[in-house]
C-alpha cells in the first residue's frame, strides 16, 4: 500500500500535526479511519514499550481498502503545540483539523470518513462526532461511558488488588484520592486549589511511618510532582468530565468494545454505561463487546 508523511493545521489553535497517511495502491474513492491515542503524549503508533498498536491497526486496514491517517499529538515527536498545555477538548479540535485534511485529499470518501479511539481517544472520539457531521462512524476502543473521576477510583482499586494489597490498604487509598479529587472538583481558583493540595498532601506526608517516607524520596520533589500533574489543566477535564452527555448526543453509529482483562478502563461499568447514554440518546445503530482474555492494549 501506498504510506505518505502529511502535514496538517488546526488553525484554531496554530498547531501543525505531522503523521502517516497510508492507502491501498489499487483504486480510489476509499473509505478512511482517524486513529486517536490514548492519554499522555502519543506518537502516531501509540508506541508503548515496544508494541505499536496504531501500526498493526493501520496495516490491518489499509490491506483490507480502508485508508488510515494516525498523527503524532501536539508537542509529541513532529507535531508543534504544547501537550502539557492541552485538554481532550482541545485534542477534539486536532482530530477535526485531521477529518478536514481527508475530506481534501481526491483519494478519500468524503461521505465514509471514522474515528477509532484508544482508550482517552476513546472519549475523544464522541466530542469530535457531535461537533461534526462528516464523521461517519466511531469505534471506541476502550473508551469511556463513567466520569473521569469514577475511573480512577475503579482504576486504582482494581491495580492495587491485582499487586495483592490488603482491602485496608485499598480503602485508605480510595478515601484519600476522594479528598484529593474534591478539591478539584469543588473548585475554580486555580491558586486556591495548589494551596489546599500542598496542604493536603504535607498533611499526609506527616502522618506517614519513616519507612513510607523513604519509599517516596525527597518529599518536596514528590509533592510538586503530585500536585503538579492533578492541577495540569488535563487532569482537570478529565476529572470533571462525564461522557454520558455527550454519548446522547452521538447519533452515528458506534462499535464500543473492551477487553474482559482492562484494569485501566474496565470493561462492566463502562460497556453498560455507553450502552445506556446511545440509549438514552435513541441511537439505534451501536454495538457493545467484550473481548474475552484481553487486556487495556486489546493483548493477550
Amino acid at each position: 500500500y501506498n504510506s505518505e508523511e502529511v502535514l496538517f493545521e488546526n488553525e484554531t489553535d496554530d498547531v501543525v500535526l505531522a503523521g502517516t497517511l497510508t492507502f491501498p495502491k489499487e483504486g480510489n474513492n476509499f473509505p478512511s479511519v482517524i486513529m486517536i491515542t490514548g492519554s499522555g503524549g502519543q506518537d502516531r503508533n501509540e508506541e508503548l514499550l515496544g508494541h505499536k498498536p496504531f501500526l498493526v491497526i493501520a496495516y490491518y486496514l489499509t490491506q483490507n481498502g480502508i485508508a488510515v491517517l494516525r498523527f503524532d499529538d501536539r508537542g509529541i515527536a513532529q507535531s508543534t503545540g504544547n501537550h502539557d498545555a492541552a485538554t481532550s477538548e482541545d485534542f477534539a479540535k486536532d482530530v477535526l483539523a485531521a477529518v478536514q485534511f481527508l475530506k481534501n485529499r481526491k483519494e478519500i470518501d468524503k461521505t465514509k470518513i471514522g474515528l477509532i479511539g484508544h482508550s482517552e481517544g476513546g472519549m475523544i472520539a464522541p466530542l469530535v462526532a457531535v461537533q461534526s457531521d462528516d464523521v461517519a462512524f466511531i469505534i471506541m476502543m476502550a473508551g469511556l461511558g463513567i466520569p473521569g473521576d469514577s475511573i480512577l477510583y475503579l482504576q486504582g482499586e482494581l491495580i492495587q488488588r491485582a499487586e495483592g494489597i490488603s482491602e485496608e490498604e485499598i480503602q485508605r487509598s480510595i478515601k484519600l484520592q476522594k479528598e484529593i479529587f474534591s478539591i478539584v472538583k469543588n473548585n475554580n481558583d486555580d491558586e486556591k486549589i495548589v494551596k489546599d493540595l500542598r496542604e493536603k498532601f504535607y498533611a499526609e506526608f506527616s502522618e506517614m511511618s519513616d519507612e513510607e517516607k523513604s519509599k517516596l524520596g525527597d518529599s518536596e520533589v514528590y509533592i510538586d510532582m503530585q500536585i503538579k500533574t492533578i492541577a495540569s489543566p488535563w487532569f482537570k477535564y478529565f476529572l470533571r468530565f462525564d461522557p454520558a452527555p455527550v454519548l446522547e448526543k452521538v447519533k452515528c453509529p458506534v462499535l464500543a468494545i473492551n477487553g474482559e482483562k482492562d484494569l485501566q478502563v474496565p470493561p462492566k461499568e463502562n460497556l453498560s454505561a455507553i450502552e445506556s447514554a446511545l440509549k438514552e440518546g435513541g441511537n439505534k445503530n451501536f454495538e457493545v463487546k467484550m473481548l474475552l482474555g484481553l487486556n487495556h492494549l486489546f493483548q493477550t
